[in-house]
């Protein structure tokens, strides 16, 4: 009985070393969108750098019904490509639209963001939400104003 205990303690031991060998020295990052995991084996030294020219752009004021467009300007300031992997709005009253194709290091890229003011009245906080391979792998931006009621 002694002998199964001890073989039983000796081979957890070896699968939890085992375990413990294929973690150091990772330093992929994994960045999960939704259900899909991707790895990245970007060094966190040269993994891209996302930078806004503005993170927040205020429309003003607009009637109820106006559409507001803005592009928010970004730039690779990192080592390696920029991939902007999902951006997601507050509501469903606001759509971002991100570039297809890979931000080279120092290059920019656009991020077309429409908000519909339909159905939405008084002062307006619309955040769009990016995930990317960027260090930070979220960022966000903001559209802010005021929607006045139709008389």
């Amino acid at each position: 009985m002694k002998q199964i205990i001890i073989l039983i303690i000796s081979a957890l031991s070896l699968v939890a070393c085992r375990n413990a060998n294929n973690q150091i020295g990772d330093t992929s990052s994994s960045v999960s969108v939704g259900n899909d995991t991707t790895k990245s084996n970007v060094a966190p030294a040269d993994a891209p750098i996302i930078v806004f020219e503005n993170t927040i752009y205020d429309f003003k004021k607009i009637m109820q019904g106006e559409k507001v467009q803005h592009d928010f300007k970004l730039k690779n300031n990192g080592k390696s490509p920029l991939i902007i992997l999902n951006a997601t709005a507050t509501c469903g009253c606001t759509i971002p639209e991100t570039p297809k194709a890979p931000i080279m290091p120092g290059k920019s890229g656009v991020i077309k963001v429409v908000f519909n003011s339909e159905g939405k009245s008084g002062l307006q906080d619309k955040v769009v939400t990016i995930t990317s391979n960027a260090n930070p792998k979220i960022s966000t931006v903001h559209l802010v104003g005021e929607v006045l009621e139709k008389k």
